[in-house]
């Protein structure tokens, strides 16, 4: 990431230009985690329903799967909304995510572990509802793989799981090119990483609402002087300063920072 702002800023490009994006600005969600009950669920969904977010990612676990999506799906019917299981099932337990399948999801995004990505092409074969892979791409190859077998319909790109921008830019063009869409992972990252994670959503592909939110959902002080902010339209603008967009500020680094290394050349 650094590299890449480094000749961003060189060559006095954006990396949105550098990536080829299309987007000036990227459609997002918010992700809620599991709540003390359904009905807290959906409170929780009406409060970023509120505050302008369009499409809603709740996470989901054996026998807190069913009664939770479908109050949410009563509330609001027209809702863009997915479920993520994050490995919580195997191709045994998976027949507890049958019911799912007609409450017209996005995608059911890991059900299954990681290294099951033969398995997730028994589970996707049974559901109409598009599987999405995430823990179960960590490169290229992995994307190859899931979609020769048709282990998904969908897949989360995260540039930091798959070993950078350059490998995600990669695993973008593969699935661009066969039709299969993508989105964009990243709910935690400072200001630097949701830039980045802004200028890769910013490509064709990305044609699903990414988890990479405002940064008021996390930070009340980000390390950057840019903050992200939802727009009406539940977007966010792609930084088009040089680089990755964004300036340090150095007096909240220095407050937050834990240690420190310094490299000199010889």
């Amino acid at each position: 990431m650094a590299l890449w702002d480094l000749l961003g800023k060189r060559d006095g490009k954006s990396l949105r230009a550098m990536f080829g994006g299309t987007r000036e600005k990227v459609e997002v969600g918010v992700s809620i985690g599991i709540q003390e009950s359904a009905a807290e669920l959906v409170r929780a969904v009406e409060s970023y329903l509120g505050k302008g977010y369009r499409r809603v990612k709740i996470k989901i676990k054996p026998g807190r799967e069913v009664e939770e999506t479908t109050a949410v799906r009563r509330v609001y019917p027209d809702l863009r909304l997915q479920v993520d299981a994050n490995s919580a099932y195997t191709l045994e337990t998976a027949d507890a995510l049958k019911p799912l399948d007609d409450l017209g999801l996005l995608l059911i995004e890991q059900p299954l572990f990681e290294d099951d990505i033969w398995d997730h092409r028994k589970l996707q074969a049974e559901f109409k509802t598009p599987i999405c892979l995430d823990e179960s791409v960590i490169s290229p190859r992995h994307a190859r793989y899931a979609i020769e077998m048709e282990a998904c319909k969908i897949i989360n790109i995260k540039p930091a799981r798959v070993a950078g921008l350059s490998q995600g830019v990669m695993i973008h063009d593969y699935c661009c090119e066969r039709s299969v869409p993508v989105w964009c992972g990243g709910m935690l990252e400072t200001g630097v990483g949701r830039a980045s994670n802004l200028a890769i959503a910013s490509l064709p592909g990305f044609i699903l609402p990414g988890d990479i939110s405002a940064s008021d959902r996390y930070y009340q002080r980000d390390i950057t002087n840019e903050r992200f902010v939802l727009n009406e339209d539940s977007t966010i603008d792609v930084p088009n300063g040089p680089g990755l967009g964004i300036t340090i500020a150095d007096e909240a680094l220095k407050e937050f920072t834990l240690s420190e290394v310094t490299l000199k050349a010889e």
